[in-house]
């Protein structure tokens, strides 16, 4: 027989040759090949089990997210409990706990084991003869909850074990995480939306783990951390926790990336408990401590557990960026789909190297949660990079005088009735024509990202709106000189300029004009996707559901937000108004080989002056290149902007070329 032409043989090849590349990118940081050709195996593979469905596995690589969903998610007792950890918070609680194990093994001398303690969430994931079969969260330590068709979702989760003669369970513990920079995107991608973003990269992988739907989930590109095991069978047990985490990460799990350093006595521990006291802030994710954990396993079968903890392991907390304020007022603000956040103005106060003089307040049932009142005292705490945040009211502080603060009954922009979304936690103004949804709205088609109408501003939108002279995208390009001399605002050069704009925007590609239209959970990087895809727009609004959810990186969600924005009448009248005013309704083919950048990798790291990253990007793409997110050994360059992050530190340290901002512009000139 002709093995190239065995679809058993092809199809068992593609599969082992996708699970290598996931692990490349997903776990190593180090891509090997483009998305392009990932896709194209990938559409091998599912050509090949198409026509043989025979062949059909379940830990193949193309059965991450399957149709199912999860209405409720059920209980899974552990086999051994899920226990948590003891906190310590300063040098000499942790020194109080090194004794504690110094007596409990009779002065013999030990080993730890130092790790990253991740801000995310718990997990349990099983293996039944090398497949994946069950993923559970936490939950009381004793039963979790059924959470496995999401975990399936997690490219950084090996849904077989790299191994000849797996055992008969094998069961790794650790942690669901977001990465810092998957975390922003999220939150842009709401905000852009005008929904409530999550709080923090913790929430999001939280809420993202318990979506009923696994391809909400594939798409927050949740992250797998193992650290720890609970039950193996079939197996020989290691010696020691390092040879657990190098089994581990055989296997294809991620592990720690601070190098899970050893410490041989307690002065080792503090010396690396103060290096990464700043060093923190540059990890790709949240971190709120150290964990160390006595590293054999004989030793720790001596030291035992508690009720609630092992005794041999402990988390080094840092203490967290916070202060104390007062709540001045609460101002409600109105997004673009007409959500109402409430935000609290803030006595200005110093956090984290920064005066911070308001806080959003998410919603008003975290203000329940909270038990805030205007006038009282509160902490504030501002987390690495992560948006400041009321933490807790200061109850004892309270003089009697303090407000409660009672959610509006109309909209404070337009005074229109209010409602709350069934399972949502947000107000909403009901009026679309509010004055506040039409100015953010407004606002967010002019952005810079978007159609970029520089001198279209706040102050100059509100003026147009409250003139009546803008109600909508398409007047925007109706304005006149003589309407706008009228405004007091302008005077002739800013009108000239304002117009010569305006115009201008009228040539921005089709990508640029879908992310500027605000459909619900469409950022940037899913509308060039899009329009790189159906290259029209006339294309693009007769697409099905079916076509959307076909597109790499586009799932039902979007696919679903999409057609329901399009099939509205009003829509598309606006759009066929747009086009003809002159708008373009194409998106340009995009050069994939024979650009200057041809086959070069970019990634964009702190702020840069003269463009925004997505223009730096996008000049990118046009010359051939590609923009990717991961810093590796692959990547062609780094541009650095001010205040770069950690990328900078990895490109330096893997000796990937660094450029400035006027370097790049020279490059690309």
């Amino acid at each position: 027989m002709n093995s190239k032409r065995d679809p058993r043989v092809e199809i068992e090849a593609l599969r082992a040759e996708i699970r290598r590349h996931e692990r490349l990118y997903y776990v190593s940081d180090a891509p090997r090949i483009s998305d392009g050709d990932f896709d194209a195996l990938m559409s091998r593979l599912k050509e090949l089990e198409a026509a043989h469905p025979e062949l059909a596995s379940d830990d193949s690589p193309t059965k991450r997210v399957g149709g199912e969903r999860s209405n409720t998610f059920a209980p899974v007792p552990h086999r051994i409990p899920m226990l948590s950890l003891d906190n310590c918070y300063s040098r000499e609680e942790f020194l109080e706990w090194y004794a504690r194990v110094k007596k409990g093994l009779n002065s013999e001398p030990f080993e730890m084991v130092v790790e990253a303690k991740i801000d995310g969430l718990s997990c349990s994931i099983e293996y039944d003869g090398g497949r994946l079969a069950r993923a559970s969260t936490r939950g009381d330590g004793e039963t979790g909850e059924d959470v496995t068709l999401n975990v399936r979702a997690i490219r950084s989760v090996p849904l077989k074990l790299d191994l000849s003669r797996p055992p008969a369970v094998f069961e790794a513990r650790g942690e669901v995480y977001m990465d810092k920079k998957d975390f922003e995107a999220l939150r842009e991608e709401a905000l852009s939306s005008g929904e409530e973003p999550f709080v923090n990269p913790r929430n999001a992988a939280a809420g993202s783990l318990r979506q009923k739907d696994p391809a909400v989930t594939a798409r927050r590109r949740l992250k797998f951390i193992a650290h720890s095991y609970g039950y193996l069978d079939g197996m020989v047990e290691p010696d020691s926790h390092r040879e657990y985490l190098d089994i581990c990460r055989g296997l294809g799990f991620q592990i720690s990336t601070l190098g899970n350093r050893t410490c041989h006595d307690a002065a080792e521990v503090l010396a690396f408990y103060n290096e990464y006291s700043e060093k923190r802030f540059t990890l790709p994710y949240e971190i709120d401590g150290l964990v160390i954990k006595v590293d054999s396993l004989r030793q720790r079968g001596i030291l035992g557990f508690t009720t609630k903890s092992p005794r041999w392991a402990i988390a080094f907390k840092y203490p967290a960026q916070q202060a104390t304020t007062t709540v001045r007022a609460v101002e409600f603000s109105v997004g673009r789909t007409g959500a109402i956040t409430p935000v609290a103005e803030l006595e200005p106060v110093k956090c984290g190297g920064v005066t911070i003089s308001s806080a959003t307040l998410h919603n008003f049932d975290e203000i329940g949660r909270l038990g805030l009142k205007i006038g009282d005292r509160v902490v504030i705490e501002r987390a690495g990079e992560v948006i400041p945040k009321v933490v807790k009211v200061v109850p004892g502080a309270r003089t009697g005088l303090e407000k409660d603060i009672v959610p509006p009954k109309a909209c404070p922009s337009c005074g229109s009735e209010v409602f709350k979304d069934e399972g949502s936690v947000a107000l909403r103004c009901v009026n679309p024509s509010c004055p506040s949804q039409i100015e953010r709205s407004l606002l967010h088609f002019a952005s810079r990202n978007a159609m970029n109408i520089d001198g279209f501003g706040e102050a100059s939108v509100r003026q147009l709106t409250r003139q009546r002279l803008v109600k909508d995208f398409s007047d925007i390009y109706k304005l006149e000189k003589n309407a706008l001399l009228g405004l007091e605002l302008f005077k002739d050069k800013k009108a000239d300029n304002l117009l010569a704009q305006i115009a201008a925007s009228k040539k921005q590609p089709l990508s640029r004009l879908v992310y500027a239209l605000g459909i619900p959970h469409i950022g940037e990087k899913s509308s060039r996707v899009l329009a790189e895809h159906f290259k029209t727009m006339n294309a693009l609004m007769r697409a099905a559901p079916g076509d959307l959810s076909r597109i790499s990186d586009i799932g039902p969600v979007i696919a679903e937000a999409v057609t329901d924005f399009f099939k509205s009448g009003s829509v598309q009248e606006m759009v066929k108004e747009l086009g003809e005013l002159g708008l373009r309704m194409d998106e340009p083919e995009r050069k994939t080989s024979g650009g200057a950048l041809s086959g070069k990798t970019f990634i964009f790291t702190g702020e840069l002056k003269t463009m925004t990253r997505g223009e730096a990007q996008a000049k990118v793409r046009e010359l051939g290149g590609k923009e990717t997110s991961g810093v590796s050994a692959k990547t062609s360059y780094v541009v650095v902007g001010a205040d770069p992050g950690s990328k900078y530190d990895k490109a330096k340290k893997l000796g990937v070329p660094v450029l400035s901002e006027e370097e790049f512009l020279k490059m690309v000139s």
